[in-house]
C-alpha cells in the first residue's frame, strides 16, 4: 500500500479539545437549573386542548404533527429548547405535566405533539414502534433479541440510533432507576487529555451487534468509529454492550486489538466518574430531551411495585430534526439515509410503522 493511500484512509481528528456548550461536566449541572423547563399553566391549558382538539377530531397518533398539534405559546419554549438540545448543551428536562389527569393514550398524544415540534418520529425496533414503551417485560438479557431497556438491569451509558432521544415518566419504581447522562464531548476532550494514546484507537471503527434488528442487505452488526470527527462536529455513536456481544456472537466480525478493549474500558470509566456525569430522578410527568450525538444516557438498576399498575413506565421517541447536523458517511450502515430530518431508526425486512399502547 503507497503512503498516500494509507495516509487518505486515515480518520480525520479534532485539532485538539473540543470544548464549547457541550462540555459541560456534571457537578456544575447539578449547581444549575437553567437545563429544567417547567411548564407554565398557558402552556398546560395550550397542551389540553390540542390533545382534546385532535381527540374531536377523530385523528389517528400517526396524524399528529406540527399543523395538526398547535401549540402557539409553547412552540416558542419548545424553538429554544431544540436549539439547546441540538446546539448547545445537549439535553433538557421538561417538568410539570400532570400525566395523572391524562389517560395513556391521552399522554401519549400529548408527549407526541411535542415531540412532533422537535422532529419527526423514527422507528424504535423492527416491529417499528414509533412510540416506545420503556418497562420490564422480564425478559433475559442473554438471549440476542433481547434490549435492555426491556429488563430492570442497569444499562451502561450509551446512544441511541436516532439524532434525539426522549423519555415521558408516566410512572416511577418502587427504588432505583435514576436516569444519568454524561457529555461525550467532556469524555473525548479527557481522553485526550489523560490517554491520547487510547483517545486515537476510538476513531476506528467498531463491529457492534444490531441485536437481531437487521436491515436488508446488511450484516447483523454494524461498524462506526465512536468518535467521529466530521463538518466540524465531535459525532459520537457508542454502546459498549453491544460492541462486545458482537465480538462473542459474531466470529466474522473484525478482532478488537488490546488497545482497542483498553480504550472501551477506560471509556467506560470516565462514563461512571462522578465529576464528570449527571443523575436525575424522573417525576412522573417529567419529558426528558438528549441529542444522542453529544450525550451519552443509561440508567441505574431497580426495583419495582408488585402490582403491575404501579410498576415503573416510561414512554420514549426516537426523533429526527430537520436542520440536524451532518453526519459521517460510515453513519449510513445504521442510519440508513443521512437526510437531516429523515434519518435513524430501525427498519428490517417486515417492519411495518406503528403505534402501540402497551409496551410489547
Amino acid at each position: 500500500m503507497s503512503e498516500a493511500v494509507a495516509l487518505a484512509e486515515l480518520p480525520a481528528l479534532p485539532p485538539g479539545p473540543v470544548g464549547g456548550p457541550a462540555a459541560w461536566r456534571g457537578p456544575e449541572m447539578r449547581t444549575r437549573r437553567d437545563w429544567i423547563h417547567e411548564f407554565t399553566a398557558a402552556e398546560l391549558g395550550e397542551i389540553d386542548a390540542a390533545v382534546r382538539a385532535h381527540q374531536g377530531a377523530g385523528r389517528a397518533m400517526a396524524e399528529v404533527s406540527t399543523d395538526t398539534f398547535r401549540l402557539p405559546t409553547l412552540a416558542r419554549s419548545l424553538a429554544r429548547i431544540w436549539h439547546e438540545v441540538l446546539e448547545g448543551r445537549g439535553f433538557a428536562l421538561l417538568r410539570g405535566f400532570p400525566v395523572g389527569r391524562y389517560t395513556t393514550e391521552e399522554a401519549a398524544i400529548a408527549y407526541l405533539g411535542i415531540g412532533s415540534h422537535l422532529g419527526s418520529f423514527r422507528s424504535q425496533n423492527a416491529k417499528g414502534h414509533l412510540l416506545g414503551h420503556v418497562r420490564d417485560l422480564g425478559l433475559d438479557i442473554r438471549k440476542p433479541g433481547t434490549r435492555y431497556y426491556q429488563t430492570n438491569r442497569e444499562l451502561e451509558y450509551h446512544t441511541d440510533s436516532s439524532d434525539i432521544v426522549g423519555l415521558l415518566c408516566l410512572k416511577t419504581a418502587k427504588s432505583g432507576g435514576e436516569s444519568r447522562i454524561v457529555s461525550s464531548v467532556t469524555l473525548h476532550d479527557e481522553m485526550l487529555r489523560r490517554r491520547p494514546d487510547l483517545w486515537r484507537a476510538l476513531f476506528n471503527a467498531f463491529p457492534t451487534d444490531r441485536r437481531g434488528e437487521v436491515p436488508p442487505g446488511m450484516l447483523p452488526w454494524f461498524e462506526v468509529p465512536v468518535f467521529n470527527w466530521y463538518a466540524g462536529h465531535l459525532t459520537t455513536i457508542y454502546s459498549g454492550q453491544y460492541i462486545r456481544s458482537a465480538q462473542r456472537n459474531f466470529p466474522q466480525a473484525r478482532r478488537l486489538t488490546a488497545v482497542e478493549r483498553e480504550a472501551l474500558d477506560h471509556l467506560d470509566a470516565l462514563t461512571n466518574d462522578p465529576d464528570l456525569n449527571l443523575g436525575m430522578e424522573f417525576l412522573p410527568g417529567d419529558m426528558q430531551f438528549i441529542h444522542n450525538h453529544q450525550i451519552l444516557h443509561s440508567r441505574g438498576d431497580f426495583e419495582d411495585w408488585p402490582d403491575p399498575a404501579r410498576r415503573r413506565h416510561l414512554l420514549r421517541l426516537w426523533l429526527s430534526p430537520p436542520g440536524g447536523r451532518p453526519l459521517p458517511p460510515a453513519f449510513s450502515q445504521r442510519y440508513g439515509s443521512l437526510t437531516p430530518g429523515d434519518r435513524g431508526g430501525i427498519i428490517t425486512k417486515d417492519t411495518a410503522l406503528n403505534f402501540v399502547l402497551e409496551p410489547q
